[in-house]
């Protein structure tokens, strides 16, 4: 019989254990760190909050009511199109570290240089189906949200709100219901995918619709070990992000206070200069914000690589015992040794049995 889910999160607390503390190698640990980044698991949700305590230097600015709008329109633009592009970039770069990290766990040694380059291809394939999946998630999304709307406006609803008030309220109850849940079977696809079909593809250099294909069958055949870890998954999640989030809380609170300190005397210095809100200060102060958060998300990932190297490690030990090439590759058998009792001659291959 398989491994429980219960039974395996001993087994990723031992590899965890050997593989970041005997020995413990700073290096390898800010490696992980920036692969935990990159890969999505660093775990530190809580931090990206961070940004709205940076706004208190700009209450006593009186000079942001003065900027031209086309200035800010065409900022807008600029921000809007490059976080399109950054976001498809990074779609790929955390693909491909997708691969790294997971030979990370295997070997217990991280190299991304030599990872970079020879997971190219999966990481493609991978890049390929998050991006479809997204454009399928979005689009589901505006359908969702789009016909309600839509009935709702033909149906006169919106014209005279308080003659269908408990309509609207029971339909909103139940748009939100439904969307909900259609976003969290989105997050559950997501957490299959890399988890079980990333080492269906990293192993045999098959794609992604081919790896899901397969794991169908797996799921069906047992349904209630695989429910059992995603339910364990959510709940060890849970506690690992109030964790990371207090830690990161915590190194905000060392990281921004000097930062706001610093800003405040940099408004107020370039207020006694005669200095004003324009392109080249605008751009330095979204720099000195950029710098700051990712100094943050590098700490908070550094000290969540345990929390990197845990996750992982769940899953593969889970799949193991699911998925036969991956458990030759976690246990591989002892090499065969020549029987001398064959009497096969020296030089001579044995005969085959």
């Amino acid at each position: 019989m398989p491994i429980s889910a219960v039974d395996t999160i001993n087994l990723a607390f031992q590899h965890t254990k050997r593989q970041l503390f005997q020995p413990f190698r700073f290096w390898q640990w800010t490696r992980l760190a920036i692969v935990g980044l990159l890969a999505g698991e660093a775990g530190g949700g809580g931090s990206f909050n961070y940004s709205k305590s940076l706004n208190s230097p700009q209450s006593g600015s009186p000079s942001f009511p003065h900027i031209d709008p086309a200035l800010l329109v065409g900022l807008l633009v600029v921000i809007v199109v490059t976080a399109i592009i950054f976001g498809i970039v990074m779609m790929y770069v955390s693909s491909v570290i997708r691969f790294i990290l997971f030979d990370s766990v295997i070997a217990k040694q991280c190299h991304i240089r030599q990872g970079w380059q020879r997971r190219q291809d999966g990481g493609w394939k991978l890049f390929l189906w998050h991006l479809g999946f997204f454009v399928v998630v979005l689009f589901a999304s505006v359908l969702l949200l789009g016909v309600p709307a839509l009935f709702a406006f033909v149906m006169g609803w919106f014209r005279e709100p308080r003659q269908h008030l408990l309509a609207l309220i029971l339909g909103g109850i139940l748009l939100f219901l439904v969307l909900f849940a259609f976003l969290v079977a989105a997050a559950v696809v997501q957490v299959l995918t890399k988890d079980f079909v990333v080492p269906q593809m990293a192993l045999e250099k098959i794609g992604a619709v081919e790896g899901w294909r397969r794991l169908l069958p797996m799921l069906k055949a047992e349904k209630g070990g695989y429910a059992a870890y995603i339910g364990l998954k959510i709940v060890l999640a849970i506690g690992a992000g109030i964790v990371i989030a207090l830690v990161g809380l915590v190194l905000s609170l060392f990281l921004i206070l000097p930062f706001v300190g610093v800003a405040v005397a940099a408004v107020l210095g370039g207020k006694a200069a005669g200095l004003t809100w324009n392109v080249f200060t605008i751009t330095a102060a979204v720099v000195a914000v950029c710098i700051l958060l990712a100094v943050l998300f590098y700490l908070t990932a550094l000290v969540s690589v345990p929390v990197i190297i845990f996750f992982p490690a769940y899953s593969i030990y889970f799949f193991a015992a699911r998925y036969r090439p991956l458990s030759l590759t976690l246990y591989p058998p002892p090499p065969a040794t020549p029987d001398a009792s064959a009497g096969s001659l020296p030089g001579l291959p044995l005969a085959p049995a």
